[in-house]
């Protein structure tokens, strides 16, 4: 059983004599911290701790030692630890050590105007680089094109259908459904809006130009870049990790020509395909909703967008589509060429190729609808 932790007095004519006994360890610090707290410290003598009795010490007994040798130092007196047993030191020389004035907490650097500025720079040169990066990535891919052209036949076409197949027509039932489903949704805000000045029938008009113009476009570009553009990425990190793509090399081929260009062309065919088709989809959801809430009848309706859109409506979305297209395929395969030999660097990189994809799809219809205001188109 443990011995029971003890702490005496004796006074003597040398000084004040503390004697310690019994294990003086954390399950009875509670009630050492009360008989230590009752002591009654003197003033201006010499006391001296025995330790000759202590049969266990840990982190606890050590620091209310520490705590009552301070306490006695504090009112003048000159303390003493004596018979303390060798193995004992090194724990009060640390908690000596480490039980001065409590520390301030630390503050982030970023917290600190100087702090905030080097990281907004440090985020700046990040974006710079990764620019810089995926602009070679780009110049690669087009010399590989450009030594393509003379050669023809060494086009992979049977892996670029596939890649049409997977980004386009396994596409179509989650780019229709969502894109009926924006048609019906923005018919019914905008009739809700528009019925205020009893202009309803305007609601295809606006319903025309918004998809037609951007949100089918825009909206089948953001579904294939987390659908098409994750699973490059995911495709070719994991053909790092298992170093196929070394593979390639040893033998003789080039990862950009053998990876890259089919999903690149795959992407180049199916986007604008899918565009068209998610201009269908949203313009007959909204149709219906025009008819079943407004009584606006297909004819009707067909005949208000027809005077409401002009071929260019039409077409500004589409030219959209391949530019957006080869953004999502180079982003995707850039990432996945990124991957270093883990898992968890598969899965990050993923969600980054998808992150940036989007973001770059949208600073690119920014500077399209700039560009289109400019041609008034």
């Amino acid at each position: 059983m443990a011995a029971t932790a003890t702490i005496l007095t004796e006074d003597e004519p040398g000084g004040l004599i503390l004697r310690a006994a019994g294990d003086w360890r954390v399950a009875a610090a509670a009630e050492l911290d009360r008989r230590l707290q009752g002591l009654p410290l003197p003033t201006g003598r010499h006391v001296t701790f025995d330790l000759a009795q202590v049969e266990r010490l840990d982190t606890a007994g050590a620091w209310l030692l520490l705590r009552t040798e301070r306490a006695l130092a504090g009112r003048g007196n000159t303390v003493a630890l004596a018979n303390l047993d060798p193995s004992f030191a090194p724990l009060l020389d640390h908690l000596r050590a480490d039980t001065g004035a409590p520390q301030p907490h630390p503050v982030p650097p970023h917290h600190t105007l100087i702090g905030f500025v080097a990281q907004i720079g440090e985020v700046t040169i990040g974006i710079l680089r990764w620019l810089y990066s995926i602009l070679g990535f780009w110049g690669l891919v087009t010399v590989t094109i450009s030594r393509l052209l003379p050669h023809p036949r060494r086009l992979r076409l049977t892996a670029t259908l596939v890649q049409i197949e997977q980004t386009g027509l396994n596409a179509l039932p989650i780019v229709g459904l969502l894109s009926f489903l924006i048609g019906i949704v923005f018919a019914y805000q905008g009739s809700d809006q528009l019925r205020r000045f009893g202009a309803e029938i305007y609601t295809v008009n606006l319903l025309g130009v918004a998809i037609l113009r951007e949100l089918g476009v825009l909206l089948t570009a953001i579904i294939i870049a987390g659908r098409s553009g994750s699973a490059f990425t995911a495709q070719i990190g994991t053909m790092q990790v298992n170093e196929e793509i070394d593979a390639l090399r040893t033998l003789g081929l080039d990862p950009v020509e053998v990876l890259v260009l089919p999903r690149l062309f795959g992407m180049l065919v199916s986007l604008p395909l899918l565009t068209v088709y998610a201009d269908f989809m949203g313009l007959l959801g909204g149709c219906l909703m025009s008819w079943g809430v407004l009584g606006i009848t297909i004819p009707q309706f067909l005949t208000q967008l027809q005077s409401a859109v002009s071929n260019w409506t039409f077409w500004v979305g589409v030219v959209k589509a391949p530019f957006f297209a080869a953004l999502i395929a180079l982003v995707g395969c850039y990432e996945g060429f990124n991957v270093s030999r883990s898992a968890e660097s598969v899965g990050r990189l993923t969600t980054l190729s998808v992150v940036e994809a989007i973001f770059l799809v949208i600073v690119v219809d920014a500077l399209f609808s700039i560009l289109f205001s400019f041609l008034h188109i």
